[in-house]
């Protein structure tokens, strides 16, 4: 059984760099072939994909987030690293984690990071 948990500060000033850590537990072999994704939802709205990282480190951005955003994975702990810069208020949302092959099967029960100073 896969399983996705979030961690990291649950506050972050503004202009700095939100880092969020997923570590996925369970499956070993199987989320190596899948897509290890991170999304995040505004209160009201559906969620928005922010980007991707593979087993391999290939990398795929939303366009919208492109500029300041990197996606880091360690395949030795199963780990990978969402990297926003330049965080403003704006960016206070709940962010998940997520996983899978086609579309995101397995999700991380979230984490909400809040942008204030």
């Amino acid at each position: 059984q896969v399983q996705l948990q979030e961690s990291g500060p649950d506050l972050v000033k503004p202009s700095q760099t939100l880092s969020l850590t997923c570590t996925i537990s369970g499956g070993r072999g199987t989320v190596n072939y899948y897509f290890w994704n991170w999304v995040r939802q505004f209160p009201g709205k559906e969620p928005e994909w922010i980007g991707h990282t593979t087993y391999s480190g290939a990398t795929e951005y939303s366009p919208s987030l492109k500029s300041r955003t990197t996606i880091s994975r360690d395949t030795a702990k199963y780990r990978f690293t969402l990297h926003l810069s330049d965080v403003t208020r704006e960016d206070t949302a709940v962010y998940y984690c997520a996983a899978g092959l086609m579309g995101m099967k397995e999700w991380g029960q979230g984490t909400q990071v809040a942008v204030s100073s």
